[in-house]
């Protein structure tokens, strides 16, 4: 299995970061723009103006197996590949992630991140940074040696401790000159189990928990993926190379992780 694993050189591994880099200040342009009242419409608008005209880069999505969008807004129950709509209005105590890809030299870069629209109730906060700490705990894992599994099986740790789910359909990527690599990170597993990490691997791991159960359905639109139980949603998105000393986040925000803490 490991064989079909492409081993990125490291100088292929900073074209990567560049890539990565895009991705994650176009996450932070947009963060004072997610306010009640703005439209999922407005977002994409925003971010395809800033890859296009001020980073000359591509955006991934638009047209990848007929997406119509620059970016992904999935707005509470929505688990992922929310579609931006001009009808899709932000309002007070709402959370969101926002997922976006960027081509740049031929590299792609992607990541997530989650926003408070305004003051969020006690468990949408919650479930946010369990989240993002489920993320960490995931990318602390990352080493030569270490196995698919160890990852999973972090994220699933961090998830059950506070009584939340861990989403079964979708998982992290390899990704590098190819969107989707061949290269798959579940968000649950077992330690010791699954693919040996090897140095020059870079994927992305992009937990989503739920509030409640962890089955989703997918809506009619054949994108939007939302909790079948109606229970809120969160995700957050790296992108990761192993090292061979540990691992390297290409996706790190430039605008800093404010309150939340560091990998």
């Amino acid at each position: 299995m490991a064989r079909d694993i492409i081993i990125k050189s490291a100088e292929q591994i900073e074209m990567a970061r560049q890539a990565g880099q895009l991705a994650a200040e176009v996450l932070a342009i947009v963060a004072p723009h997610v306010v009640p009242g703005v439209s999922t419409e407005a977002l994409d608008r925003i971010c395809h103006d800033h890859i296009v005209n001020v980073q000359g880069a591509t955006p991934a999505n638009v047209g990848y197996q007929g997406y119509p969008k620059t970016i992904l807004t999935s707005v509470n129950q929505v688990v992922c590949h929310g579609i931006p709509s001009p009808d899709r209005i932000l309002k007070n105590g709402d959370i969101v992630n926002i997922d976006v890809a960027v081509i740049k030299d031929g590299w792609f870069g992607d990541t997530s991140r989650m926003y408070f629209v305004g003051t969020p109730s006690t468990l949408a906060r919650r479930l946010v940074e369990t989240t993002y700490e489920a993320l960490r705990a995931a990318i602390r894992q990352v080493r030569p040696g270490a196995t698919l599994g160890d990852i999973g099986h972090a994220i699933q740790s961090v998830a059950q401790r506070e009584h939340f789910s861990v989403v079964r359909e979708y998982c992290g990527h390899g990704i590098g000159q190819v969107y989707h690599e061949d290269l798959q990170v579940l968000h649950y597993g077992r330690r010791g189990e699954g693919l040996r990490l090897e140095a020059g691997m870079v994927f992305t791991i992009e937990p989503m928990l739920n509030a409640g159960k962890h089955d989703t359905r997918q809506l009619a639109d054949g994108w939007t993926v939302v909790t079948k139980d109606r229970s809120l949603s969160a995700q957050w998105e790296h992108m990761v190379a192993v090292t061979p000393e540990g691992y390297d986040v290409l996706t790190t925000w430039p605008d800093g992780t404010g309150t939340y803490p560091p990998v």
